[in-house]
């Protein structure tokens, strides 16, 4: 079970709005050991980074902090691993626009999300995009085209910033 309080689906909510850090941590760790993974302190370390991050999270800046936090800080060639093994396990998502991380909500569910992602204070909101890959989907067999990956990610103003 996700340890999010709410449905995913057909609904709209705050990435970063998840509850406790550390049921998310453990919540991860059993969802490594039973795919036969192992999520190393310094994995545990990226993924606390940006479970803890008020926004979206670059690569870079996890660097950063774990540079001023850590006795032995990391390189970033093993940082980036650390990011694509979360990618890969779906513990996080990247944002391609923005060029940055945050935490999956429902890791365990290997859901299709789509993101809004306001421009002027980087908010990301997250729903199931699952009718919308449908229609994607369709898309694609009307040319017999093979959809590898499908990520969706919306630009504009949220309520907050339009508000004067």
């Amino acid at each position: 079970m996700s340890s999010c309080s709410h449905s995913h689906v057909n609904a709209l909510h705050e990435v970063h709005d998840h509850g406790d850090v550390n049921a998310r941590l453990l919540q991860a760790e059993t969802l490594c050991s039973a795919t036969g993974a192992r999520l190393t302190p310094l994995r545990k370390e990226v993924l606390a980074l940006i479970l803890n991050a008020t926004g979206p999270i670059g690569a870079y800046d996890i660097l950063a902090q774990i540079k001023n936090t850590s006795d032995k800080p990391a390189a970033p060639p093993t940082v980036y691993r650390s990011l694509d093994f979360l990618l890969d396990k779906g513990l996080i998502h990247r944002l391609s626009s923005i060029n940055a991380f945050i935490p999956c909500c429902h890791p365990r569910e290997g859901h299709q999300a789509a993101f809004l992602i306001c421009s002027q204070c980087k908010a990301v909101k997250e729903a199931s995009a699952e009718g919308l890959l449908t229609q994607l989907n369709q898309l694609a067999e009307s040319d017999q085209f093979n959809i590898h990956h499908t990520i969706i990610e919306i630009s504009g103003i949220c309520q907050q910033c339009q508000r004067p």
